[in-house]
């Protein structure tokens, strides 16, 4: 779990850079930051736009992406179609989140169920496509299963007349279980038949790390052996947005995946929210990490935080000579 003193921008910017240095790449190199988070640091402004300040992603876009614990998969599709249609050649896709802070800890079929955490990749222009085929639906019917009440427009935290909804993470557990193993499936199973793969081609599924009957279930459904399913929700919990892609950098470290393997995320969340991916992995994992690589960001990261710091600063005098002037008119 987070400390009390960090926010999911904060896991973010370590998860973002963490992927940048595994891609050799430096912030300013990113057209577009997306971030896949239910927790952001605030209503407004996005949580994306103060990581890519934090980063050095100098002019890049930035934005969230809330499909709750599907939003990994949400975002990487998204950041895929902009480099396919050619609107950006770098993305840098990161899920996070904080669920901690929304948990009933006297509520025993939520609190023992979430963590907190952030991953993050980096999708590159290329002449092969990595990302072979998706999917992605929602069905709103179930929007109450799975759901935070307060602090949005609905139920307004100052309560406008109303009594405040509780902000507390509620969850209709039976029901979910039941509907998100079958999502989980019928959304792999759509990937891989649209991609041609068939089950012994996949080298490895991640799916949603939400609960271990729901993984099994969901591999033996499609007909993967146990050996060629990642797990890690023992050790984490369910992180969310984050599940997804803190699985796929621990395969990376586990030397589980190589150049060429053939993919398959899967997940659901809040909404009722599933996507799911068939990828081909096309980057070459380097076997050692330049030394140097932490320094390189540690100044960078300084030098992005002076040039903020800077930029606020010229908006400043910039208001008062505007104010001055106005006056002096």
């Amino acid at each position: 779990l987070v400390g009390s003193d960090e926010a999911t921008s904060d896991l973010a910017v370590k998860a973002g850079l963490q992927a940048l240095a595994m891609a050799g790449m430096h912030g300013r190199e990113i057209d577009l930051v997306v971030v896949a988070t239910c927790t952001p640091d605030h209503v407004m402004p996005s949580t994306a736009s103060i990581v890519q300040n934090r980063i050095g992603a100098e002019g890049a876009g930035a934005l969230d992406m809330n499909a709750a614990c599907a939003g990994f998969v949400y975002a990487l599709n998204m950041a895929a179609g902009q480099i396919e249609s050619g609107r950006a050649r770098n993305v840098l896709v990161i899920g996070a989140d904080e669920l901690s802070i929304y948990l009933n800890w006297k509520d025993r079929n939520t609190c023992i169920l979430f963590g907190d955490g952030a991953g993050a990749v980096v999708l590159k222009a290329d002449t092969e496509p990595g990302i072979m085929s998706s999917n992605m639906g929602s069905d709103g019917s179930g929007a109450g299963l799975l759901t935070i009440p307060g602090g949005g427009s609905r139920f307004r935290t100052n309560g406008n007349g109303r009594k405040p909804a509780s902000s507390y993470l509620t969850m209709n557990g039976p029901q979910v279980f039941r509907w998100a193993t079958q999502m989980m499936t019928a959304a792999a199973q759509k990937v891989i038949d649209a991609s041609g793969l068939k089950p012994e081609d996949i080298d490895l599924f991640i799916p949603h790390q939400a609960n271990m009957r729901i993984i099994e279930a969901t591999a033996r459904r499609i007909g993967l052996d146990s050996d060629k399913v990642f797990a890690n929700v023992d050790r984490y919990g369910n992180t969310s947005a984050a599940s997804i892609p803190i699985a796929l950098c621990e395969a990376l470290d586990r030397n589980l995946i190589k150049t060429g393997d053939n993919i398959v995320l899967t997940s659901f969340g809040a909404g009722l929210s599933w996507a799911a991916v068939a990828l081909r992995w096309t980057a070459e994992v380097p076997e050692h990490r330049s030394p140097w690589v932490p320094f390189k960001q540690s100044f960078e990261t300084r030098m992005a935080a002076v040039r903020a710091a800077l930029r606020r600063q010229q908006r400043r005098v910039g208001t008062v000579i505007d104010e001055r002037l106005h006056r002096d008119s």
